[in-house]
């Protein structure tokens, strides 16, 4: 009965690690993109948020920070909202998808979301 126990717990701490994964594997250092879009979806989420938005009537992913790190960046579940036009820059995914690895987003007047741009090795 303890092995069981062990065992569980064992596989209970690998199902949330096998969810984060490497810069480097999915996304391309030397692929930055910079899109203008509209919002249509702001995930706020575990283990990375997702802004999704409207490229001229294609639909691009951008994956963000885990919420925790987002905050600390000054950003909340609001802070984009569905039919807010944006423009957003990060790096491409490797496989070629419209996704990508947020680096900022700005406002429609220029302005940051947030206190400062992320990096490629940001939490």
């Amino acid at each position: 009965m303890r092995y069981l126990a062990l065992a569980s717990l064992a596989l209970a701490a690998a199902i949330p690690a096998s969810a984060h994964h490497s810069f480097a594997v999915y996304f391309d250092p030397d692929a930055p993109v910079t899109l203008e879009g509209t919002v249509t979806a702001f995930r706020f989420t575990n283990p990375h948020g997702t802004l999704v938005f409207d490229v001229d009537g294609e639909e691009w992913r951008a994956e963000t920070n885990a919420p925790v790190v987002l905050r600390r960046r000054g950003w909340t579940r609001t802070s984009l909202r569905p039919g807010q036009h944006v423009t957003v820059s990060g790096w491409r995914s490797r496989d070629g998808r419209n996704y990508m690895r947020l680096r900022e987003v700005r406002d429609e007047q220029g302005n940051l979301v947030g206190t400062a741009p992320f990096g490629q090795n940001d939490g």
